[in-house]
């Protein structure tokens, strides 16, 4: 043992390391955390490397080992390793694993990792949806091309809805409002078309969908919005611009969100588009 040299910890795992490098650091907190080295070694996949890193602890002297190991056969190993060469070591994960496995019928996967990709799913959500609020009922128009998907449909096709629910689902999506008097935005005109898909509905039912809502706002029944008369204008608007676009369509009549993200998740996928 060199006394001069300042104790080391190797961070050992067979993922990242993360989890076992807080620990350690918290630990060393109590020891003046200053004075202790840290030097992580990542995604161990072979004995051969773990032989070699314990073999490097045990002849500098004042090393200690913490690791994450999911796979049972590296676990095993490093265990047996480091009482071998009498090198200090903590085992972070194994023992959580084994207390869970007593308590619960599920198995455990023992997949390396599993923590940071379930981070990254977690922050692909909240990117998704930021994006869709970003991208609701047409705005930021120079952002669809980043879209997986852009919605189009006259108000009350349920667009909103079923762009904050793929959303969480890791799909990034836009929606745009489609008026008569107002022009589609040029934006739309540069996208695969197979990224773009209508929403349609029943005249009948959008006449009481819009009703509804008016009664909701306090509002009367006179408004043009809900015109059977306007409600056809606007619907055949549609129609002439998905025909335009070469775009597939999704009647959302009596469909609940859920079965409308469904189809329109099927056809982004390629399976099968239908449409005017």
């Amino acid at each position: 043992m060199d006394g001069n040299k300042e104790p080391l910890v190797y961070i050992v795992s067979d993922a990242i390391g993360e989890t076992a490098e807080l620990v350690a650091r918290a630990a060393a907190s109590q020891f003046n955390s200053g004075r202790v080295e840290f030097r992580r070694v990542s995604h161990i996949d072979s004995l051969t490397t773990l032989v070699d890193v314990v073999r490097q602890a045990s002849e500098r002297g004042n090393a200690a080992i913490v690791y994450t190991l999911i796979v049972p056969e590296l676990r095993t190993a490093m265990k047996e390793e480091t009482e071998k060469h009498n090198v200090p070591a903590v085992d972070i994960m194994g023992p959580v694993v084994e207390a869970l496995s007593r308590i619960t019928s599920v198995r455990p996967k023992l997949e390396p990792g599993l923590v940071h990709r379930m981070d990254e799913q977690y922050f692909r959500r909240i990117e998704a949806v930021e994006f869709a609020v970003k991208c609701d009922d047409g705005k930021e128009p120079r952002s669809l091309e980043k879209a997986d998907v852009v919605l189009l449909g006259v108000s009350r096709t349920s667009k909103t809805p079923v762009s904050l629910y793929l959303a969480q689902r890791c799909y990034k999506v836009a929606n745009i409002p489609l008026v008569p008097e107002v022009p589609p935005p040029k934006e739309l005109f540069r996208i695969e078309k197979k990224r773009i898909v209508g929403l349609t509905i029943a005249a009948q039912t959008l006449l009481e969908i819009r009703q509804e809502r008016l009664r909701a706002m306090g509002l009367g029944l006179a408004a043009n919005y809900a015109s059977l008369e306007r409600i056809l204008h606007e619907l055949k608007y549609a129609e002439d611009l998905f025909r335009r676009l070469g775009c597939p369509v999704v009647d959302v009549t009596h469909r609940a969100v859920e079965e409308t993200a469904a189809k329109v998740l099927h056809i982004i996928a390629g399976g099968g588009q239908h449409g005017f």
